[in-house]
């Protein structure tokens, strides 16, 4: 483990660690005006949903690393204190990062980017009428978090309206991730997609108490073939099965064969009994996965 210390790496290299670290981030792509009326777009991954009630987004345009300077959002929000957040998906992510692009003050960047602009219900700024999600927000505060390059700005937003497109909602009316298809910030060029393989799902912790990873049996706590993941989603049961369940199951022909192949190995015994268990896991079966596990040799 390499050990670091902000003090001793200039602001643009711990800038670039914690970016690689601190991720993957969510993307506010922030359409703001000023007193002018000049509108801007622009990306920023240092976002996130902090309340419901009030529905509380923050976003942050830090002061640039190289110069010092801030950010056109910024200014704009300081002046006409709007803005419509934009969840960015990958059919727009190319688009978005174009967006990014520092140019001159007054330079549309719907227009640079290929944004088709949508007049908004509640605030000035308009909003992308690609985007699958925008929220009209108020801002209700921008908290300077320093002077200095890399100093962040929090753009604390109340959201006054969404907009949904209905194409990335389930049959229940929720937004289902696979439609959505969000798109999100690791450090340097690299970006994450939430799509396909890396979508996974995990049961919430029992309102019931799981029994946790410290009340399992010293050998399947202690076991070489089980990870952490699978040690977690075990100890997320209410309870063991019943030692009269256990005996029952120890009768299936596939243990029985498993007993008998083994008789005179028992650590290979307890190995491929984890190792099934495992295979259990993988299918999402917790109560089989116990089940083998508390076989005896």
């Amino acid at each position: 483990m390499k050990t670091f210390y902000p003090k001793d790496l200039t602001t643009q290299e711990f800038h670039g660690l914690l970016q690689g670290a601190v991720a993957p981030r969510p993307i506010a792509f922030a359409s703001t005006i000023d007193r002018d009326g000049n509108v801007n777009l622009s990306p920023f991954s240092f976002f996130n949903l902090f309340s419901t009630n009030p529905a509380i987004l923050i976003f942050s345009p830090s002061r640039r690393v190289r110069d010092n300077t801030t950010k056109h959002t910024l200014e704009n929000v300081l002046e006409v204190p709007e803005v419509v957040i934009h969840v960015v998906h990958f059919g727009m992510v190319e688009q978005m990062s174009l967006a990014s692009t520092e140019y001159k003050k007054g330079v549309n960047e719907f227009d640079k980017a290929g944004f088709t602009q949508v007049k908004s219900n509640e605030v000035k700024p308009p909003r992308i009428k690609e985007a699958h999600v925008a929220f009209e927000c108020k801002v209700n505060e921008v908290k300077s978090l320093g002077d200095s390059g890399g100093a962040g700005n929090l753009v604390i937003c109340e959201v006054l309206v969404a907009h949904v497109n209905e194409a990335v909602l389930d049959e229940m009316g929720v937004i289902d991730p696979r439609k959505l298809d969000a798109v999100a910030r690791l450090g340097g060029n690299w970006y994450s997609r939430a799509s396909g393989a890396s979508l996974f799902q995990i049961p919430k912790p029992l309102r019931t108490l799981g029994i946790g990873i410290d009340q399992m049996p010293a050998e399947v706590r202690n076991s070489t073939i089980l990870s952490g993941n699978n040690l977690g989603r075990l100890g997320n049961v209410e309870a063991l099965p019943s030692p009269a369940e256990v005996a029952d199951f120890g009768q299936s022909a596939e243990i029985q064969e498993m007993r008998v192949r083994f008789q005179y190995d028992l650590d290979s015994l307890v190995d491929h009994l984890h190792l099934l268990a495992k295979e259990a896991l993988d299918e999402d079966d917790v109560d089989r996965a116990w089940l083998i596990l508390l076989q005896k040799g």
